[in-house]
């Protein structure tokens, strides 16, 4: 009903009797269980996935409804039926086209740079996304790079600009993802840009180098050699096969193209585990079979805790979905790139999300990790500068499983916290556990909006 301002004194006072009259009727209402609001759940790129209804198991129902943002670009229907040649069971795409591009420009600075050497390869990353002759498949990317021409390399994540001087994007494409049915409704994901071009990198690489005859001269003579960094066991497993997928497509279509400086990429798989302890081996196992690029960590908070290993060793760490935004001022001695946005362009987009919904009061749970309180603290500073002050968002943090073997999280406080502060709006920044703080919730008795 449309109320005009002037009779709102009168109105007030009639509501006011009108709840006196209930309460002297002896109403066995309890207030606070009417005042519970129904909960809306948002998620973002670690649960936003098609596999992440699985961990809910036989309660997969409870995340219809939930909605959330990813980085994500509008992938081409050619582009997915060739991941699906790698691996024919993949459901999901998330970050599929960044380790795509993560390998394609990897390999096209070790022809430009006529060398395998990664700080000769370092020097080159950057140039490959800006200034020169455009490019977008491995067989005429190469061919330029062969004949000694600048190129500027547009892939399936890298479409609108080029990378920074700090070598991620400066420019990003979000997705805003919805659950039903206990999957991604494909039909109501909207996409939205962010970043700004004039942040792309203007500095000229080193001259590419031609080559001759069928192979250029190399400082080491080895072949161009990539190693793994990506999650097979831990709290982001969900996420490999697409990870895996864009790493296979690349080298399979480069090799096919004639390979790099004359030889066949070589691919040396690895696990991240989602656990420092477990990256750390595999790096030293690459390390000492002279992998030249690392591509991964899948989390931000296992790229910075192996990253003073990697830059120890000389070598290049190129992440297909680290967001972690506080990972552009990482000391890496120019040995760190990212084909995924930092959070500082994702948590824009999020609150955005949750602000349509017209929540009053918000809660944002996250890991606590780089990725986790990074992302929570970006989306709080979004909030306040929407007027949403402490009083109407609570921060809340959880220690997330040591590894694959730990027991998982117990979320039974933190969902009781949740349901006393009564939110509409709950935020869930975390990785395969965070389903365990969903069924929390509803255990609780938290009503979740569907």
């Amino acid at each position: 009903m449309l109320v005009t301002r002037g009779p709102r004194a009168a109105i007030l006072a009639a509501c006011a009797s009108l709840l006196l009259a209930v309460s002297a009727c002896g109403t066995t209402d309890k207030p606070e269980e009417a005042a519970t609001p129904q909960v809306r759940l948002y998620g973002t790129d670690g649960n936003m996935q098609n596999s992440f209804a699985a961990e809910l198991k036989d309660r997969a129902d409870l995340v219809d409804g939930m909605k959330g943002t990813t980085p994500l670009t509008p992938l081409s229907d050619d582009f997915k039926q060739r991941l699906r040649t790698v691996d024919s069971k993949l459901t999901d795409y998330l970050y599929a086209a960044e380790s795509y591009d993560a390998v394609m420009i990897s390999a096209l600075a070790a022809q430009l740079a006529g060398s395998t050497d990664p700080a000769d390869i370092a020097k080159q990353i950057v140039g490959v996304t800006t200034n020169g002759q455009r490019c977008t498949d491995a067989a005429s990317c190469l061919a330029l790079a062969r004949d000694g021409q600048d190129i500027e390399y547009r892939g399936p994540s890298l479409n609108r600009a080029g990378f920074t001087d700090l070598g991620e994007p400066a420019t990003a494409s979000y997705a805003t993802l919805h659950f039903d049915n206990q999957k991604i409704n494909d039909a109501k994901t909207e996409f939205v840009g962010a970043g700004d071009e004039s942040g792309v990198s203007t500095k000229a690489a080193p001259k590419p180098k031609k080559q001759r005859g069928g192979r250029n001269d190399r400082s080491d003579g080895s072949p161009l050699i990539l190693g793994g960094l990506l999650p097979k066991t831990g709290d982001l497993a969900l996420a490999y096969p697409p990870l895996a997928a864009g790493v296979a497509l690349a080298i399979r279509e480069i090799n096919a193209a004639g390979g790099v400086l004359g030889d066949p990429v070589t691919w040396f798989d690895g696990d991240d585990g989602t656990n420092p302890a477990v990256a750390k081996a595999t790096v030293a196992s690459h390390v000492k079979n002279k992998v030249q690029v690392i591509i991964g960590a899948a989390a931000s908070g296992i790229s910075a805790a192996v990253l003073p290993d990697v830059v120890a060793a000389g070598k290049i760490l190129f992440s297909p979905s680290n967001t972690d935004a506080g990972l552009s001022q990482a000391d890496d001695k120019g040995l760190y790139f990212r084909t995924a946005p930092p959070d500082s362009l994702q948590g824009r987009a999020l609150a955005d999300v949750i602000l349509r919904d017209g929540p009053h009061r918000i809660v944002v749970v996250a890991r606590k990790d780089s990725y986790g309180e990074g992302l929570q603290e970006t989306v709080r500073a979004e909030l306040e500068r929407a007027g949403f002050g402490s009083d109407r968002v609570k921060l809340l943090t959880y220690e997330p499983p040591a590894d694959a073997k730990a027991p998982p999280v117990d979320f039974g406080s933190l969902a009781g916290e949740i349901k006393n502060y009564k939110p509409e709006a709950v935020l869930v920044i975390g990785f395969g556990e965070s389903a365990g703080l969903i069924k929390a919730l509803a255990d609780a008795g938290v009503p979740i909006r569907h």
